[in-house]
Formats: C-alpha cells, sequence, structure tokens
C-alpha cells in the first residue's frame, strides 16, 4: 500500500476556529499532507498568522472572518471560500467554546451561546458547504466532538449536551449523505492542553483527576490529534462513515 493513500494534495480543506488549539492543529496538518486551506475565526491577526504558516508549507491559504452563530455570516464566509479557491473537499467543523458552573446556577444566555457555537454552528456551516461537496459526488466532513459526547461530567451541562447533538447530527448527515459520495464522521478527543482548558491545566485537583481516570495515565498532545484528521479527510477512510472516533488514552474504555 503506497502513502499515497494519505495525500490531499489538490485538496481544499476549510476548518472553523483554526485560529488556535485542536483546530489551529486540524489546520496545519491537512496542509502538511498537501491540502489548500482555508482558515476561519472571528481575530484578524490570528487568521492571517495560522494562513501564513500554512503558505509557508507552500499551499495556499488565506483567513475568512466567520460567525458561525449566523447564519448570513456563515453563508457569506463560505461564498467568499469558494470564490477563492473554487470549491471545498474536506471541511472539519471545530469552532467552540465551554461555561463551566453547576447546572443549577446555568445562565440561559450562556447555554444559548454554547449550544449555538457547539451544535447549530455544525448545523449551519455543513448545510452551506455540502451541497457543491453533493453536486459533485465527493466530500469529506470532519466534526469536532468530544469524550463528553459519550460521558458525562460535573458542570458541563451546555458542552456536553451539544456534543451529545454533535455524535447524532454526524450520523443523520452519514445516512442522507452517504450513496452521493460525501462521508461524514467526527472526532472525539478527550483533554487535550489548548488554551480552552488552561483553567483546568492549572487546578491541580482537577488535572490530577484527568491524568487518574486516563488509563494512559496523562492528557493528550496535539500533534498527537493530526493523524485522525489526516485519516478522515484522506482516501484512506473512504468506506468509513456516521463513526465517532476517540482520541481520549482510552478514558470511553471504562
Amino acid at each position: 500500500m503506497s502513502l499515497k493513500i494519505f495525500d490531499l494534495s489538490h485538496k481544499v480543506a476549510m476548518v472553523t476556529g483554526s485560529t488556535r488549539g485542536l483546530g489551529e492543529t486540524a489546520a496545519m496538518a491537512l496542509a502538511r499532507a498537501g491540502a489548500d486551506v482555508a482558515v476561519c475565526g472571528r481575530n484578524p491577526m490570528d487568521l492571517e498568522r495560522v494562513s501564513g504558516a500554512i503558505r509557508e508549507l507552500g499551499k495556499n491559504s488565506a483567513g475568512f472572518a466567520l460567525d458561525v452563530t449566523s447564519k448570513q455570516s456563515v453563508h457569506d464566509g463560505v461564498d467568499r471560500i469558494l470564490k477563492h479557491f473554487g470549491r471545498v473537499d474536506i471541511l472539519v467543523n471545530n469552532a467552540g467554546l465551554n461555561h463551566r458552573v453547576p447546572v443549577l446556577d446555568f445562565p440561559e444566555e450562556a447555554w444559548d451561546l454554547v449550544i449555538s457555537t457547539n451544535l447549530k454552528g455544525y448545523f449551519l456551516v455543513a448545510q452551506a458547504v455540502a451541497p457543491q461537496m453533493l453536486k459533485r459526488g465527493y466530500g469529506k466532513v470532519i466534526n469536532m466532538s468530544s469524550i463528553l459526547g459519550k460521558v458525562g461530567l460535573p458542570n458541563q451541562l451546555a458542552y456536553a449536551s451539544a456534543k451529545g447533538g454533535v455524535d447524532q447530527m454526524t450520523k443523520v448527515m452519514a445516512l442522507e449523505w452517504a450513496k452521493q459520495g460525501v462521508r461524514v464522521n467526527a472526532i472525539g478527543p478527550t483533554y487535550f492542553e489548548t488554551e480552552m482548558v488552561k483553567q483546568i491545566r492549572d487546578d491541580p485537583e482537577r488535572f490530577n483527576f484527568i491524568n487518574e481516570r486516563t488509563p494512559m495515565g496523562r492528557w493528550g498532545h496535539l500533534p498527537e490529534l493530526e493523524g485522525i484528521v489526516i485519516f478522515l479527510a484522506s482516501p484512506a477512510s473512504d468506506f468509513i462513515t456516521g463513526q465517532t472516533i476517540y482520541i481520549d488514552g482510552g478514558w470511553t474504555i471504562w
């Protein structure tokens, strides 16, 4: 078997929330595998920083301002991406945020923001991007879920609810689009050392709980996410759809 099965040359990827953390890691991995990349986010300086790093690899890249909670922003952003690149072959839905408080203290506005960003946003972006994939009979959609789509933890009400929804959304999209050549899968990471979980990383009690709960005894390192992103984006995964693959050091096997 040739490693060309993982080659993404001449493919165009779009990654939401790709100016930091897991999204930036995914965008850079796809570029190193050969893809041109539309970097999406809301901070102009970060958009230029990440897209510039991809261009230094010799790939076509540009940054696009995108608010995934706004249907108009999503459609305007996708239109600009399609005009720039001509198509999108690979979509990584990654934009997300969290709000960690107990259920009885959870503000309605925080619930709405987390659900709108982490669940509705995935729907809006996929709905805008998928038609041109379906028309061409090819596409890969990768939804960034979480172990919290499968397991529960205190103070994660909206985030866990959103990620559980992402797993079900992935299945429905996969069912509807399978015969038209579009594969839809999800990645379920555990705790990786990113800015989003810095508060937990800096809390010795919570940090140690995660280490003890994980069979491998540690958090994930960002480079360990790269392989699964490339695999699901590449021809190597062409007969896989509707799955959530956990990158969790064994957390979900308990």
